[in-house]
């Protein structure tokens, strides 16, 4: 009987135990933010060049959550950016041209729709225009990545608190409508600055450029690692999370042109926007930082030089590419913060939309 009561009282402590414990520990896995870094082109032998060609530790060797995403649309093997980001948006493949509507054309919910509904604060970077694909795919819906007008127009109607990029010359028409005015939305044209005092219910925007923004090459210098910053700090002032996606644009501008040394500095770039919302993750203990890419552009890779194996200088990187177009490579995904556990192993690129969905809150 002696034996049968300390059995029962190690039950009863242990049951005592698990009851208190869980609701601090889930709370821990969740979320308050989510920063999604998206390199549109970077491969593996992208983020490899950063180790080589970089003064200091690449970022990504501070990543314990690491994993590979399939990027395959819903109509080719080899996907294209605004179906990659409808994907990551929305959870839905579809076909090569589309933003933010299925293989049927119907516009999808996507994740910056869900998490406005839930009182969070959004917003877009990139370093391309505001309009582009990628960026596009986390508010807008049309049939077509090339109706840039009707995009715009989807920004300036859409759930989204903050954009910064390029694109000034979409938001034009013949009517002179200032249409962020009309819809509450304060942009500046001229320079990155920290917004002041926001209240609840601003929006804003920078638009520096007519079209895309400069290479580094041509002087673009440290527009996403501010941007960013910026982004964060205005975005923290709602009372509840924030939802950010970031894109290092023009990485797969130098893979489509095969160019060597724009592809390290715009991957250098990148990196440098990485370790700064790193950072700023590490210290406040509740965002979740995800890094990764659309796809991959230009079949890119390191490889020792010379013509062959026999005469080789294996002393030697010699970066190379094997096409001007996109491959169907795996993507890396790099992983940070509450959750990040979530995103190690070999998914489709549609469940980063599933995961985030079932970390954020019920949908």
């Amino acid at each position: 009987m002696k034996h049968f009561n300390f059995i029962l009282v190690l039950l009863i402590l242990s049951g005592f135990a698990y009851t208190q414990e869980p609701p601090e520990t889930a709370r821990s896995d969740k979320p308050r933010n989510v920063i999604l870094m998206i390199g549109d082109g970077m491969g593996l032998s992208q983020v490899s060049a950063t180790y080589y060609y970089m003064d200091e530790e690449p970022v990504f060797s501070q990543f314990r959550h690491i994993g590979l995403a399939r990027t395959s649309s819903g109509s080719d093997p080899v996907t294209q950016s605004p179906a990659a980001a409808t994907a990551m948006s929305t959870g839905t493949k579809t076909y090569n041209n589309a933003v933010g509507v299925g293989m049927d054309s119907i516009p999808l919910k996507n994740i910056v729709e869900i998490v406005s509904e839930l009182g969070y604060l959004t917003g877009v970077i990139a370093t391309s225009s505001i309009t582009d694909a990628t960026p596009a795919g986390f508010y807008a819906h049309v049939p077509d990545r090339y109706m840039q007008r009707e995009i715009a127009m989807d920004l300036v109607n859409s759930e989204i608190d903050f954009f910064a990029g390029g694109g000034t010359k979409y938001f034009l028409d013949t009517t002179g409508t200032d249409h962020f005015k009309e819809n509450g939305i304060q942009v500046d044209y001229s320079k990155l600055k920290k917004i002041r005092k926001p209240r609840p219910g601003d929006r804003y925007g920078f638009l520096l450029s007519a079209d895309r923004m400069p290479t580094m090459l041509e002087g673009r210098k440290d527009f996403l690692e501010k941007a960013s910053s910026i982004a964060v700090d205005f975005l923290s002032s709602g009372e509840n999370g924030y939802f950010l996606m970031i894109e290092g644009s023009q990485i797969d501008w130098a893979g489509h042109g095969n160019q060597v040394e724009f592809m390290i500095t715009e991957m250098n770039d990148f990196e440098q926007a990485v370790r700064n919302v790193l950072t700023i993750a590490e210290k406040d203990g509740e965002t979740l930082v995800i890094v990764t890419a659309d796809h991959e552009t230009g079949g890119f890779t390191l490889g020792a030089a010379g013509r062959n194996g026999y005469d080789a200088d294996y002393s030697t990187i010699q970066p190379t590419f094997a096409t001007t177009n996109h491959s169907a490579a795996l993507v890396p995904v790099f992983a940070f913060g509450p959750g990040a556990e979530n995103f190690a192993g070999v998914y489709e690129n549609t469940d980063f939309f599933h995961k985030l969905v079932s970390l954020i809150g019920p949908y």
